[in-house]
């Protein structure tokens, strides 16, 4: 896998960047705040895509990271997508920079962060060359993070072999499922562009509607209402949670679900699942256990690299849960990027042709139609023969 980066669109860079600082641990909390111009301050060693896209997506003026956005474990997408959308990112910057008050401004100079005109502190801003390097040294830890794949995938089968073999523990749910097609839409690469593609197929065959966590708010946002919303709620919104969808809240093994709370509060009663897994995986057990005919899954993780890029060796039970429901997995994860909804030229003629035909008859059919048809064919006639003099001398 050989990675190329594009130049971004702008030569701005981390030179006297300013701006408020808004300031999280988990980037994707954070983005739910951010704003245009804000200045990002995270600690999230090894950026993943979704992050950065979501990063991305607030626009901010730039991104300081109290850790190393490449560790070099593997190569990461996140930084990537950020130096090519021009956002200036400075790695490394310790745990000072968490110390920072919310909404303090700050001034970004080259590696140093200043607030109030005093260091704050110093880090390696990153640009397209050093991203390029830090990934080809990363790739080199791909083996040492396939063996800790592979021994993850043997722990968890072990762990959840009864629940991967023979459902034990899925909840029952109020949700028909059993002969009905399932649209899981997960927060994962392209996952908005691949629903809005898939409008029809909604339409048409009605399918049962997963959200993961914040898939079920691009469901929302696309005019539907999803029937279902899997995770431990920590990036859906009360929006979603108020909608009147069923809600499943994936607790760990030992019971605790640090998103019960949240949801009771909004006076709606859920079911829990305790799995070791991803809610992406408690989601599509849920769906293949229920009855589904087929599964349809959006932005769910399909490859080693986003497995890994996930950020979490759980990831590993991914694998084996696709395993698990393969015969009736289809995965439109992409499929935005493959198919395109186009007209052409001669489509458009003759449907403004069966347009006008259309608006003919109708006026026909009427008593007013056919007066109003008859004035235009003694114009018409005017016209027509006022033309043929012009030739005719």
């Amino acid at each position: 896998m050989r990675l190329t980066l594009r130049r971004p669109p702008s030569d701005q860079d981390a030179s006297d960047v300013q701006g408020p600082a808004r300031i999280d641990r988990r980037t994707k909390a954070l983005t739910k705040r951010l704003a245009p111009g804000d200045v990002a301050v995270i600690d999230h060693e090894d950026i993943d895509r979704v992050a950065a896209d979501a990063l991305v997506s607030a626009r901010p003026a730039a991104v300081l990271n109290a850790a190393r956005s490449i560790s070099g474990r593997y190569p990461n997408l996140g930084p990537q997508v950020l130096v090519e959308a021009g956002i200036p990112l400075v790695d490394d910057l310790g745990p000072a920079i968490m110390a920072l008050r919310e909404g303090t401004r700050v001034r970004v100079d080259g590696d140093d962060v200043y607030a109030g005109g005093e260091l704050v502190a110093s880090g390696k801003g990153q640009d397209v060359s050093s991203v390029l390097e830090a990934m080809d040294a990363a790739r080199e830890g791909l083996s040492a993070e396939l063996e800790a794949f592979a021994a993850n995938t043997m722990e968890y089968l072990i762990r959840e072999k009864d629940l991967l073999l023979d459902g034990v523990g899925v909840p029952e749910i109020s949700t028909p499922i059993d002969g009905r097609h399932v649209l899981i839409v997960v927060r994962g690469y392209h996952y908005r562009e691949d629903l809005q593609i898939l409008r029809p197929y909604i339409t048409d065959y009605r399918p049962v509607l997963v959200g993961v966590d914040g898939g079920a708010d691009a469901i929302l946002d696309e005019g539907f209402k999803p029937d279902l919303i899997v995770g431990d709620m920590d990036s859906v919104s009360d929006r979603a949670l108020a909608c009147g969808a069923e809600i499943v809240v994936h607790a760990y093994r030992d019971g605790r679900a640090p998103g019960l709370e949240r949801v009771q509060e909004l006076g709606v009663d859920p079911v829990v699942f305790p799995a070791t897994g991803t809610s992406e995986d408690i989601a599509m057990l849920i769906a293949d256990d229920k009855g589904a005919e087929v599964i349809v899954a959006v932005g769910t993780h399909a490859t080693l690299v986003e497995f890994l890029d996930k950020g979490r060796a759980g990831m590993a039970s991914t694998f084996l849960t696709r395993l698990r429901v393969g015969s009736k997995l289809v995965d439109a994860k992409g499929v935005s990027r493959l198919y395109r909804s186009t007209i052409s030229n001669v489509q458009l003629v003759l449907l403004s042709l069966a347009g006008l035909l259309a608006v003919v008859a109708a006026l026909a059919a009427t008593a007013a139609g056919q007066t109003l048809l008859g004035l235009l064919g003694a114009r018409f006639d005017d016209v027509w023969s006022w033309v043929r003099s012009l030739f005719g001398g």
